[in-house]
């Protein structure tokens, strides 16, 4: 009699178990996808979980995250792209430089995405309430600050006149950005040179062609070329006491005297929302591109030490962060 009960018992707990399996929900798979290299997204991707965290999603339990990095190589993207929706993934989270390459993909999987430069200039999207291609996202491309930025060069430089702006012309949205300076250079009286750099040989080019015709100061375009070659630029002021100003915080954390521009990490953060949307069956035409809305500025004092400059207390007093 024990061993019908025993026997009875475990025949129960086996088809309960098998119900249970087939009540509990299949977890979401999403995939993540960049032309860059690990470390350089570490602290993104920490917000990016911690904003997918808020909305309930817990890696390894609900949800499923495939990671694939390009290792600065864009021909890698495509490849990576298409190994992840025969996976398949729900849904695609694409960064930075990926973006155009994943958009001429037209691939049926959904993609949200992070971008630094103009979705429309590109032609992700009629607007940026009008996304197309099965994608949408998050841009942080804000043009009007440029100007901002060289306010503040000419209150950090004394008596600065000559302004350098490096910039990837291939970067959509950086002839925005170029007409945002120019106005402001004409109303500050100062004298802009542009230097087109999108190519390692074109960055070499420009920095010779600077060394032979010096200047007061660089303005730096952000983007992913930038920040490739973010150290060598910063460095080359350094070496002739020409500070460098830009959007981003890892700008100042390598040097540049300030950075004024979006908070990156809060971007990241926002872009979990996206990534909860179109996994609960929202298309990604209704979901309308977002620009920052959150901003930060940072002094790197160490520089502006080194360099012998006094950054004005008006700066100071609304700066985010202090880099001494």
């Amino acid at each position: 009699m024990e061993r019908r009960t025993f026997i009875a018992s475990v025949a129960a707990a086996a088809v309960m178990a098998r119900r249970q399996a087939r009540a509990a929900p299949k977890p979401f798979r999403i995939g993540w996808l960049t032309t860059q290299r690990e470390a350089s997204l570490v602290p993104f991707l920490a917000a990016f979980r911690e904003g997918l965290a808020e909305l309930g999603y817990r890696e390894g339990d609900n949800l499923k995250i495939e990671y694939r990095y390009g290792d600065d190589d864009r021909s890698r993207v495509g490849p990576l792209a298409v190994e992840l929706t025969r996976l398949p993934v729900d849904l695609l989270v694409v960064q930075g430089a990926a973006v155009p390459i994943v958009f001429g993909l037209k691939l049926s999987t959904p993609s949200v995405y992070a971008f630094s430069g103009d979705p429309v200039v590109a032609g992700f999207a009629d607007s940026l309430s009008h996304p197309r291609g099965g994608m949408t996202g998050l841009t942080f491309m804000a043009a009007e600050l440029n100007s901002k930025r060289l306010e503040m060069l000419r209150d950090i430089v004394p008596g600065l006149k000559r302004v350098a702006i490096i910039a990837n012309p291939e970067h959509p949205g950086s002839q925005i950005e170029r007409a945002y300076s120019e106005e402001a250079a004409k109303k500050l009286g100062l004298a802009l040179e542009f230097y087109g750099t999108g190519t390692e040989s074109q960055l070499a080019g420009a920095l010779a062609t600077m060394d032979t015709n010096p200047l007061q100061a660089i303005s730096l375009f952000s983007d992913g070329f930038a920040i490739q070659y973010r150290q060598r630029i910063i460095d080359f002021g350094m070496e002739r006491r020409a500070p460098v100003i830009s959007g981003w915080q890892v700008f100042a954390k390598s040097g540049a005297v300030c950075t004024y521009g979006p908070k990156l990490s809060e971007s990241y953060r926002r872009l979990a929302y996206y990534v909860d949307r179109v996994l609960k069956g929202v298309p990604t035409s209704q979901l309308p591109i977002e620009r920052p809305t959150k901003f930060a500025t940072v002094v790197n004092m160490r520089t502006a030490k080194r360099l012998g400059l006094a950054v004005p207390d008006s700066i100071l007093a609304s700066t985010d962060e202090l880099i001494e």
